[in-house]
């Protein structure tokens, strides 16, 4: 089962269960941000109360947020992104304190509006020449900071930048692309163990694999609660919101992204992600072209 946002020909985007299949709309509820303005009890009632379902293949599936949905991200949160950040990084002490420090790294990754979603193009930057994919699971955060689900997240990243300088970490991060959600939000009540999933990066070009990596959640350095209990502390997210919760998965220094690259991340119990990689701002204009109304 999971919570998707989708389209059907000629009408707004709805908010449905995706079992297998087949997608339901939910009853009383017309956007994501409805539904993460529920408490954890009263969301997982309301999805209990399902229309008439519909073929998947009648849908197109849609990024699952919406309305003043955020995407954050943690940062140093597993060894090997430690050690990857020290060894790319002309400042090496910066990522060495925070892995260990009592304040986490959080920092704003996209609007609603800007995310692509599974099946579509994620983007590097045409002045970086360094980028990666970051393959991470994203906690699902209600209006009140409660956990009610989960979905994958390629936070993809420009190593050049951040390395040159842990300050422009903000160009490194925020760009055309690069954020993509998987389509699906698994209910937090149906994962039993979140700290123990294991999370898959392939990379394809031209046909072959030139990059695998896989790691478990149970790396991870921070409770999941812990994180969105800070990223709470100071401030408000109406129409909830999704934090990535970092990397484990890292490419060695002379891997980087190119153009035409597919990405395939899984995580286990929660689904897939993939993407194809494109260059710079115009594969993304469509973005800003639609209204919370439209297909966004």
């Amino acid at each position: 089962m999971h919570l998707v946002r989708y389209l059907l020909p000629g009408q707004r985007p709805q908010v449905g269960v995706r079992t297998g299949d087949t997608v339901a709309p939910v009853h009383g509820v017309a956007t994501m941000a409805e539904l993460l303005r529920l408490s954890a009890d009263e969301l997982r009632t309301a999805t209990d109360h399902q229309g008439d379902g519909v073929p998947v293949a009648d849908v197109k599936l849609l990024p699952p947020l919406d309305g003043r949905g955020e995407v954050w991200c943690a940062g140093v949160t597993y060894e090997r992104s430690r050690g990857a950040r020290m060894e790319e990084s002309t400042e090496q002490s910066v990522y060495d304190r925070v892995y260990s420090a009592p304040r986490p790294e959080l920092f704003p990754k996209s609007p609603a509006w800007r995310l692509v979603t599974d099946g579509e193009e994620i983007g590097i930057r045409e002045d970086s020449g360094h980028d990666v994919p970051e393959p991470e699971l994203a906690i699902v955060a209600n209006s009140r900071g409660e956990i009610v689900g989960f979905t994958i997240c390629n936070d993809v990243s420009s190593r050049s930048i951040e390395g040159e300088n842990p300050l422009y970490i903000p160009q490194a991060k925020v760009f055309a692309g690069g954020c993509a959600l998987a389509t699906g939000i698994r209910p937090a009540w149906e994962v039993a163990d979140p700290r123990n999933l294991t999370i898959d990066l392939v990379i394809r070009r031209d046909g072959a694999d030139v990059f695998t990596g896989t790691t478990s959640t149970k790396q991870l350095v921070r409770e999941l609660q812990d994180l969105i209990d800070v990223l709470f502390a100071a401030n408000e997210f109406p129409d909830g919101v999704i934090l990535a919760t970092g990397t484990g998965i890292v490419p060695e220094l002379d891997f980087a992204l190119r153009p035409g690259d597919q990405v395939v991340i899984s995580i286990s119990e929660v689904g897939t992600l993939t993407n194809t990689v494109a260059v710079g701002r115009e594969p993304f204009a469509f973005l800003a072209a639609h209204t919370l109304e439209e297909t966004r």
